[in-house]
């Protein structure tokens, strides 16, 4: 390997190995977005009531696994919405999301 090849194969991984660490980078920041976070918190939020009315006899086992189920398509869909937004999600997406929350709150402690 002549030493012009040799240099334009360290620039090639020069420049992977740099691009890797500032994706690493930014994937932890858009895990910790602020909109995402509200979202989550909620659901996690929510994960907690519906547990807890579970342990109180204020909700069947059923009742709680179809809230469940709903927080999980909701969490999926913030998931979708984000991979289409560079790890954010909008703030519209955000309401719509907030909105579909709410419905199943409602539900939990009824």
């Amino acid at each position: 390997m002549n030493s012009k090849s040799y240099s334009s194969v360290i620039l090639a991984a020069s420049l992977i190995c740099f691009g890797s660490v500032s994706y690493a980078e930014n994937s932890k920041w858009e895990q910790n977005h602020p909109r995402r976070s509200q979202v989550n918190e909620r659901l996690e939020n929510q994960n907690r009531r519906i547990t807890n009315e579970v342990k109180s006899g204020e909700m069947s086992k059923s009742q709680a696994q179809a809230l469940r189920q709903n927080d999980k398509n909701i969490r999926q869909e913030e998931r979708n919405m984000a991979s289409q937004n560079g790890g954010h999600i909008t703030k519209t997406e955000q309401n719509t999301l907030n909105q579909q929350l709410n419905q199943n709150s409602a539900a939990i402690g009824k």
